[in-house]
């Protein structure tokens, strides 16, 4: 342990003296100085544990001197000396920060005692101030850890999600890709509205597994090349009940269940399952159902060639306030067509939901 330094102050010679003298007889270092001018100099140079200051002196008095002293270290100890038996001079140089008052005369007991105490002080202060940064270290250390499990176990989610997606495909061959491209136009239109990260990543699982409920329709209705009867056209409007009571046994998944459950509703109440109306619908649901009629027109069918992309913003305005929230449309029309061409053809092989939530 290192020698502790003390600083006396005091403008006659004879006591600082004394004071000194007994202080290094303890074992402590020593520096001595006149008034607070030259105590002050010292200080901004000197590694100190303790000042001894008395309160009456030229030039600067203590009580001034404690005042600068703490402006420039809050931590340092002081103790103040003084003939002037004054309480209310002890109480003011309590309010401005003195640890500790000593009046003169004293015994030599008293002075070392004084010291003891103060510098007892300080030790506490200074391993209670190592261990808040210890302590601040270990959260912020812990803190990192968590941050970097539960990135991990979010990219886990999304690798099971991209497994489910490619059984979509296998579904429903003809519209392979679709889930991809699709989450990708929706997360777009979404960060272009302003919503935050948490919803992102709820809007990229419910746009991504939209149709999980087709899993459960039978394949000759999901491949038949011509028109669905009524009782087809029932099974088939199942899939979003199915799909949502899937998801919502997920707990991950439990807001992205939503978007599952109402992503064919129509913004006028035409839609199914629940003819839900305006912003009764979510704002995701809202969202994706411009970006699947969006893929659904520029995509190529067995039945029919693709759309341009011209003419299925054409057709997509032309809907807007009946299937579509007119809000939402004007997002999408407002952004140019060369960033729907690159999202089309940029979505990743292997594709991967998290690299959608940060494009």
């Amino acid at each position: 342990m290192s020698q502790e330094r003390i600083l006396v102050v005091d403008d006659e010679a004879a006591i600082r003296e004394v004071m000194a003298t007994l202080l290094e007889a303890q074992g402590y270092a020593c520096l001595t100085a006149t008034n607070g001018e030259e105590a002050l100099g010292l200080l901004y140079g000197e590694r100190l544990d303790l000042v001894l200051s008395d309160i009456v002196m030229p030039e600067m008095d203590g009580l001034e001197f404690l005042t600068r002293v703490r402006a420039h270290n809050r931590d340092l100890p002081m103790v103040m000396v003084t003939a002037m038996h004054d309480i209310s001079i002890a109480l003011e140089a309590i309010r401005r920060g003195a640890y500790d008052y000593l009046l003169k005369p004293f015994e030599r007991d008293q002075l070392y005692l004084a010291v003891r105490r103060a510098l007892e002080h300080r030790r506490l202060v200074q391993e209670n101030q190592r261990y808040q940064q210890d302590l601040e270290k270990r959260v912020a250390e812990r803190t990192a850890q968590l941050t970097r499990a539960l990135e991990e176990l979010e990219q886990s989610y999304d690798y099971t999600l991209e497994a489910l997606g490619g059984a979509l495909d296998l579904k429903d061959a003809e519209t392979e890709g679709h889930c991809q491209r699709v989450t990708a136009y929706t997360i777009c239109m979404a960060r272009k509205m302003g919503l935050n990260t948490a919803e992102l990543h709820h809007i990229a699982r419910g746009a991504f597994l939209h149709d999980i409920g087709k899993m459960a329709v039978p394949d000759h209705i999901l491949r038949k090349p011509g028109p669905l009867d009524e009782e087809e056209w029932r099974i088939i409007k199942k899939h979003c009940d199915i799909g949502h009571a899937v998801l919502l046994r997920i707990p991950f998944l439990k807001d992205a269940a939503e978007i599952v459950l109402s992503h064919q509703e129509h913004y006028d109440g035409s839609g199914y399952p629940r003819g839900l109306r305006g912003e009764a619908i979510p704002l995701g649901a809202r969202i994706f159902a411009v970006a699947d009629t969006l893929d659904a027109m520029i995509s190529d069918r067995p039945y029919r060639r693709a759309l341009s992309l011209a003419a299925a913003k054409e057709e997509i305005q032309r809907h807007a306030g009946t299937q579509f929230d007119p809000k939402v449309v004007d997002v999408f029309l407002a952004l140019p067509e060369a960033v729907w061409q690159e999202l089309r053809e940029n979505i990743g092989d292997p594709f991967r939901l998290s690299q959608l939530r940060s494009m």
